[in-house]
């Protein structure tokens, strides 16, 4: 493969790759063989600012690169354009006997940076709906606790087994039992074990089949 064919394929597969990605891919044929490494050919060159003949790079230096530099690929690499664009940068090399070539892509992706800020801002939530009911839940039950309470007239110390059983029944007519964990929390509460709530329920629910 000569000079000419090295750089009519890079050439079409430059332009293919432009017209595959869209207004966003910028790719380009260098001339590595100068250290200038001037555009032979250019693609979406609005990205950069660049055209044909340009020596300037994505990053806005024109300078003239190192011997490495002119035959190492330089794959994925991030790069900020002058005007602060965001790029994936990628160089890869052509060489011959007579000619050193390089396709250049240049993707800017800032638009997708800004689209991920969006996307975060519609998903993020200040908290889970169900932990917040529940939450919101546990301090009606707190209330109505203290409701009953109050309606006994003395401190959880004081209370014997008829106390207990009223503040039951207030709970029960109040619908405590259908918040979540109802049971654990009054027995909490009342410093009694879950059983002896479930018990004092069963004999609420037996007096109430009596008195029917």
């Amino acid at each position: 493969m000569d000079r000419d064919e090295a750089f009519e394929f890079l050439n079409r597969t430059a332009k293919g790759i432009a017209e595959t990605f869209g207004s966003s891919c910028e790719t380009l044929v260098h001339d590595m063989s100068i250290p200038s490494h001037p555009i032979l050919a250019i693609y979406n060159g609005h990205i950069s600012g660049r055209t044909v003949g340009s020596t300037m790079d994505i990053l806005g230096n024109d300078t003239q690169l190192g011997e490495e530099s002119l035959k190492t690929d330089f794959v994925n690499l991030y790069a900020t354009t002058p005007s602060g664009q965001q790029i994936k940068s990628s160089t890869f090399h052509m060489i011959g006997e007579d000619y050193n070539l390089a396709l250049g892509i240049n993707f800017d992706y800032s638009s997708l940076i800004y689209a991920n800020r969006v996307l975060v801002d519609l998903m993020s939530a200040d908290a889970d709906l169900k932990s917040a009911m529940w939450h919101s839940g546990d301090n009606r039950l707190g209330e109505i606790f203290e409701e009953c309470l109050a309606a006994v007239g003395k401190p959880v110390s004081a209370l014997n087994k008829a106390d207990r059983l009223k503040i039951i029944a207030l709970l029960n007519q109040k619908d405590a039992f259908s918040f979540r964990k109802s049971v654990p929390f009054v027995s909490q509460r009342l410093g009694v074990s879950r059983y002896t709530i479930y018990k004092y329920l069963s004999e609420l629910s037996q007096d109430t089949s009596s008195a029917v």
